[in-house]
């Protein structure tokens, strides 16, 4: 009686906490959802609400589940899904407070057109949720509401500001003994002026080299309002607008930067209070509380897990053996990105997509951006804070003083950036904003204060294109593509370890080895399926980045001979162990893999054409990282020509048609034409139909 009246009331409770899903009554018939022979979704709608209702519902049709961790991470309940592993998660969102922030900043941080924009996104996941229950994988997360989808941009923008490494910093007790960019990252991003080309048209290369598949892959889109939104592009899943894309007028593309974001800061613990810290010689007193992680057994039963964050003037803080650390970036202050992608999205010329920039409010990213009223533009763009000289904020920062407390950020005209240059061209690889065009344009980093952290260095992706885009005269559409498209290291290399040792080696001093040491020192440092040499120098790439990592050991520094060898030894053994012999080509060592699919796949890690790979089955890796959505852009008279290709399909589903079915173009370069046109939408259309209903012809106007 007593075990049977417990249950029920358990039952009651977890009945109790769950919020009622219900229709949003959203007028769909306004809005309309065109496939093309890709799977591609068309989004047409009369208001930019409508378009947003409408992108949540095929963005669902074709990888709700992805959306849902997003929406879950942004609510803290991905521990109540994932278990322990969703709760480390969970309690990343509690530090940071990204729900309560998100609560107090969304009235002030939003027009009233752009709120309209995310409640029609916010009621399209509602609807396609009620509608496709079997789906849900929470139903409690269910009905998400606006508020709660900031939370999870502000989180997505925080872990992109470094928040998420320093937090792992500091509770894996090694503050300042990680590298900043160990683990290698890259895109592209290239403008070419109309007039160092031959046909007079304006060149973009959209390119960024994210993850291949999970909560950051890219998922292309074609927007189209009567209010003036008309935009193709990427976004990631539970994103309600284009991130980098190209509209009627302009486009621009997205690619990492790694200035100084981001203060880590020691405090000075009162050895009597352990909740008191110094500051100016006075005793303050540490917020704190504790915070309950639900994490998952089993079904619908979760374990209440305490655990305790404090907060101090300089932001979130968490305590430890090795000290007190709090952490302070821009991305809990401002929050508005949301709104300034949107208002990008829709500008018609460069003032309107400038003043979009000028609000401040996206945390961080090199941007290059081009028109068809001949403008290219460079910046590299980020919510750095104006710190005090006289301190070093490349490491731990004191957390004694308010000498070190910044409160205010750089205007955007204070960032790097750069117009129109008179080499006619700009670009970037994630290496340095001064190194963004011709040697006599480039921007003198001695007229941008140190506090703001700016590398200064070349990548391989740099030094390559240097070599491959010509100072004088005009390129045609074609040497562009081959730019783009290039998978050769640079003649000097710049990864951070210095591997030249490697075709350096003399065959008499390790005979057993001569045949990899000539496939090396005769390898043209290209990375396509068919080279050895890329494959076995990818072999020891990976090996000594692996072996690394294990022995802490920082990745500046130089391979030595010994080192070179076992590496070689190392990729000899593994070959002739699995592929029974001791060289293979690249493509048969790599794979692209998308369920049954694997195909042969090229690229290393900072050629232009990237790829990172993991180990996967049988002794072969497959590619993770790298080349994924890619967009060409012309902008001449008329509508921009528009290519693009994403890596696998439009769809995450197994079970699509669309699943894979971009795989091959992909690996063979071959982009598919794309159109902001809607009557040439509509006549190649293989569906349309309204969010839930109302399927119609291809024929029907």
């Amino acid at each position: 009686m007593q075990k049977s009246l417990l249950f029920t009331l358990l039952v009651f409770v977890a009945l109790s906490c769950q919020r009622v899903l219900k229709p949003s009554g959203w007028d769909t018939s306004q809005i309309e959802i065109v496939r093309d022979e890709f799977g591609v979704p068309h989004i047409f709608g009369k208001t930019d609400a409508d378009v947003a209702y409408g992108l949540a519902w095929a963005h669902a049709e074709d990888d709700f589940e992805t959306i849902q961790k997003t929406v879950l991470a942004g609510k803290a309940l991905l521990g109540r899904v994932y278990g322990e592993q969703g709760a480390g998660v969970d309690f990343f969102v509690h530090l940071l407070e990204t729900k309560q922030i998100a609560e107090e900043k969304y009235e002030s941080s939003f027009s009233p057109a752009f709120k309209k924009v995310l409640e029609g996104y916010a009621a399209g996941l509602n609807d396609y949720a009620l509608s496709h229950p079997d789906e849900v994988l929470y139903s409690p997360a269910f009905p998400i509401n606006p508020r709660e989808m900031l939370s999870a941009y502000i989180l997505s923008l925080a872990q992109m500001s470094g928040a998420d490494r320093a937090v792992q910093q500091i509770v894996g007790g090694t503050v300042d003994l990680i590298p900043e960019d160990q683990n290698p990252k890259g895109s592209n991003a290239i403008a070419v002026h109309s007039s160092r080309t031959v046909s007079g048209e304006t060149f973009l290369a959209i390119n960024s080299h994210q993850p291949l598949e999970g909560p950051v892959a890219w998922y292309e889109a074609h927007l189209q309002s009567e209010e003036g939104w008309n935009i193709v592009g990427g976004l990631f899943p539970g994103g309600s607008m284009v991130f980098h894309g190209v509209n009627e007028h302009l486009g621009w593309a997205h690619t990492v930067n790694t200035p100084d974001f981001l203060d880590l800061y020691q405090l000075e613990i009162n050895p009597e209070d352990n909740d008191e810290y110094m500051v100016d010689g006075e005793w303050l007193k540490m917020e704190s509380k504790y915070v309950w992680l639900k994490v998952r057994l089993w079904d619908w039963i979760t374990l209440p897990i305490p655990k305790k964050v404090w907060k101090s003037i300089y932001g979130p803080t968490l305590v430890t053996e090795q000290g007190a650390f709090s952490i302070r970036f821009g991305a809990l202050q401002q929050v508005g990105a949301p709104e300034q992608w949107w208002r990008m999205n829709k500008a018609k010329n460069f003032a309107e997509w400038e003043a979009a920039m000028n609000t401040m409010q996206l945390t961080n990213f090199n941007t290059v951006y081009a028109d068809k009223y001949d403008t290219i533009f460079y910046v590299s763009n980020g919510l750095l804070p104006k710190r005090k000289p006289g301190h070093d904020y490349s490491g731990t920062v004191p957390g004694n003083t308010k000498e070190t407390l910044w409160t205010e950020f750089h205007a955007f005209s204070e960032l790097p950036q750069q117009v129109n240059p008179p080499s006619g061209y700009l670009f970037n690889t994630n290496h340095s904003p001064f190194r963004a065009s011709a040697w006599s344009d480039n921007l003198d980093p001695e007229n941008f204060p140190k506090e703001m952290g700016f590398v200064d260095r070349d990548n391989n992706r740099s030094l390559r294109f240097r070599e491959l885009m010509p100072e004088e005269g005009s390129i045609s559409y074609e040497v562009f593509e081959r730019i783009k498209f290039d998978q050769t290291l640079p003649h000097k290399q710049a990864f951070r370890t210095d591997m030249e040792i490697l075709f350096q080696l003399d065959t008499a001093a390790y005979p057993d080895l001569k045949e990899q040491i000539l496939t090396l020192a005769t390898w043209d440092k290209s990375a396509g399926i068919e080279s050895e040499g890329a494959s076995l120098f990818a072999f020891i790439y990976y090996y000594w980045w692996d072996e690394f990592a294990k022995a802490g050991r920082s990745f500046d520094t130089i391979l030595t001979e010994e080192e070179a060898i076992q590496g070689i030894k190392a990729a000899k053994s593994h070959f002739e162990t699995h592929f029974g012999k001791s060289l293979v080509p690249l493509g048969a060592y790599q794979k692209l893999v998308r369920g049954d699919k694997s195909l042969p796949l090229w690229g290393i890690d900072d050629v232009l054409a990237a790829m990172r790979s993991s180990p996967w089955e049988n002794g072969m890796r497959k590619g993770i990282q790298g080349e994924s959505y890619i967009m060409m852009v012309r902008f001449g008279d008329g509508l921009p020509e528009i290519e693009t290709i994403n890596v696998f399909g439009a769809s995450n589903r197994p079970e699509s048609p669309h699943y894979s079915d971009q795989m091959a173009h992909f690996l063979n370069r071959e982009l598919k034409p794309m159109s902001l046109d809607k009557t040439t939408v509509l006549k190649s259309a293989k569906r349309r139909y309204r969010p839930g209903g109302d399927v119609f012809s291809a024929r029907q106007h």
